[in-house]
């Protein structure tokens, strides 16, 4: 297909415009870096340097957060104020409702299960002969995006009439010992529970090195010392390794609820929310951009970065306290 540059022509001044001007912003912040006086460089150079900085930040983040809550309180259409309506319909209505209960359920099983997980096997694989080919395969996941293993996943829960031939390998495997062909992501609430496979699935190669590099770190002799008053391994896991690398699970717990808060990618391709297996950002999107209601849009979005403030705000503690 020809590329037509006539067509084309608005949208190529709007980049070379953005590029002159982005040359212009940093010509001069390097005129003034160069002019600034020699002594006592240091704040004079720091502000010009973070002045672009913080002017992005806030028309990229406080201007759009203001706006947001703003639009919270206003009608679908953006024009009149509801007050808080919006947020009565997002703790009164059933859909709405069902959209808060899929959240609540991903955000106290996902990071609990890639946690254990994690752990589990990297206290399994920990010092053994083939520890780097173990962890290799259990973090490949990560290297998927969240739309590609909703893919993937897709196909493994595949659903095809009993007399067909099954292209979904549960499905194949329930047939090949029996059973019947389930729909198994059109059936709540289970089907919100193989969701969250996935998210576990991808997510458990993370928990697996962060945990292990901790393991890793627990100093010799306490481990020793453990051995020598006869410690069983399960002891030595519950007495010596879970305390040992405490700040380490908790940044895999507190780094998963972050992300699974936040989760869209997984639902959107598999099930696009259909079948009560909405979470927040998806329902957030749905009602903002496909049905027009801005309002109610926004009300999530706010919600979700209230759900969000405090656990960013306890992480923020646990690394201060670290240092």
């Amino acid at each position: 297909m020809d590329f037509d540059f006539a067509a084309e022509q608005p949208k190529l001044v709007q980049l070379l415009i953005g590029v002159a001007a982005f040359l212009v912003v940093v010509a001069v912040i390097l005129l003034l870096v160069d002019r600034a006086p020699i002594r006592r460089r240091a704040w004079p150079h720091a502000t010009i340097l973070l002045l672009p900085a913080v002017a992005l930040l806030g028309i990229g983040l406080v201007v759009p957060a203001v706006r947001t809550t703003l639009l919270s309180f206003m009608s679908g259409d953006g024009l009149n104020w509801v007050g808080l309506d919006n947020y009565a319909w997002m703790f009164t209505q059933p859909e709405a409702l069902t959209v808060l209960r899929n959240t609540l359920i991903w955000v106290l099983l996902v990071p609990l299960l890639v946690t254990t997980v994690g752990l589990v096997y990297a206290v399994l694989v920990d010092r053994t002969r083939f520890e780097s080919l173990a962890k290799s395969l259990v973090f490949l996941p990560m290297a998927i995006s969240f739309v590609g293993a909703g893919i993937i996943w897709r196909f493994v829960y595949a659903y095809r009439a009993e007399d067909q031939d099954q292209i979904g390998l549960l499905n194949q495997l329930v047939v090949s010992m029996g059973g019947e062909p389930q729909q198994w992501l059109q059936e709540p609430p289970l089907n919100t529970l193989f969701l969250i496979v996935v998210m576990v699935w991808i997510q458990a190669g993370f928990a697996t090195v962060v945990l292990s590099a901790a393991i890793k770190g627990i100093p010799a002799e306490i481990i020793e010392a453990a051995r020598l008053d006869g410690a069983s391994p399960v002891q030595m896991f519950f007495r010596v390794t879970l305390p040992s690398i405490r700040s380490a699970v908790i940044v895999v717990l507190v780094t998963q609820s972050i992300g699974t808060l936040k989760l869209f990618d997984i639902v959107r391709t598999m099930t696009g929310g259909q079948f009560d297996t909405s979470v927040i950002a998806n329902e957030m999107y749905n009602q903002a951009f496909r049905y027009g209601e801005t309002g109610k849009g926004a009300a999530l979005a706010v919600f979700l970065f209230v759900l969000v403030t405090p656990i960013v705000i306890y992480q923020i503690r646990q690394r201060r306290e670290v240092r």
